[in-house]
């Protein structure tokens, strides 16, 4: 089975602008993505999807794989899904299972990969995944930029909201609260068939594109990782995540690699 992982990235990021060159610990955050989803071990080869050629020289200069896409994808799930069909047209080879791994998740790591695209491996009918993590804060879950996610007893999505739910008002702590975490695994088909769909009203007032996914009738399966990472949105959240990495297991193995 030929399974990739894709990391969309552009400079314009609406919240903060330029954020995949920023540096953390000295490397640029999308050379932290690169270097540490090489490591899964599940993936046959991992891509950069981009319109900016700021990124894609980067990219080049460490050796990695950048494609250039289309600068007017709205969405970072439609960038992927362009890219898979060059990334197919280069190679001469078919793509069966996708990993669509966000460039602002830094401290992504590689067994991450492993747990969300296990359940496809098993069950064909799974045709996407998210990992989830627990909120641990109250600010985290009333944090706009955190994608809260609410599951089913199965653990399939029920909805998505950047507000926070569910709700505390009556006793919210006694119910698992979770986040999202955007390590999101795709069937090749469905991925293809996902960005023909039109968008929905929901997906469009959350910003978050799993709610195509529901709205139209499909299923997210979401599954529970225990490995603690932050995503970058903001430079306060770039800052914090730097100090998180200071002693980072991982960084001894990609460091010393010319940035």
């Amino acid at each position: 089975m030929s399974i990739i992982g894709i990391i969309p990235a552009r400079m314009g990021s609406s919240r903060f602008p330029g954020k995949p060159l920023v540096k953390i610990l000295g490397i640029p955050m999308i050379g932290h993505v690169y270097f540490r989803s090489k490591m899964s071990k599940i993936l046959d080869e991992v891509y950069v999807a981009t319109c900016d050629q700021e990124i894609f020289s980067y990219v080049e200069s460490i050796g990695g794989r950048p494609i250039m896409t289309s600068g007017s994808n709205e969405r970072c799930t439609d960038r992927v899904a362009e890219a898979v069909q060059k990334i197919e047209t280069v190679t001469g080879k078919k793509v069966e299972i996708l990993v669509n791994i966000q460039g602002d998740e830094p401290m992504v790591f590689p067994e991450m990969i492993n747990q969300a695209v296990d359940p496809m491996l098993t069950d064909n009918s799974i045709l996407v995944v998210n990992l989830m993590a627990p909120l641990k804060t109250l600010k985290e879950h009333e944090d706009p930029n955190e994608v809260k996610v609410v599951v089913d007893r199965n653990n399939y999505a029920l909805y998505f909201s950047r507000e926070p739910i569910p709700s505390w008002k009556k006793g919210a702590t006694k119910v698992p609260m979770f986040k999202q975490v955007c390590i999101i695994p795709f069937r090749r088909n469905f991925l293809l068939k996902f960005s023909q769909l039109e968008p929905t009203p929901l997906e469009i007032v959350e910003s978050v594109d799993m709610l195509r996914v529901i709205e139209h009738g499909y299923k997210v399966k979401m599954v529970v990782t225990d490995f603690e990472t932050y995503s970058v949105d903001t430079p306060e959240d770039l800052r914090f995540v730097e100090e998180q990495m200071r002693n980072d297991p991982l960084l001894k193995f990609y460091s010393g690699v010319n940035m």
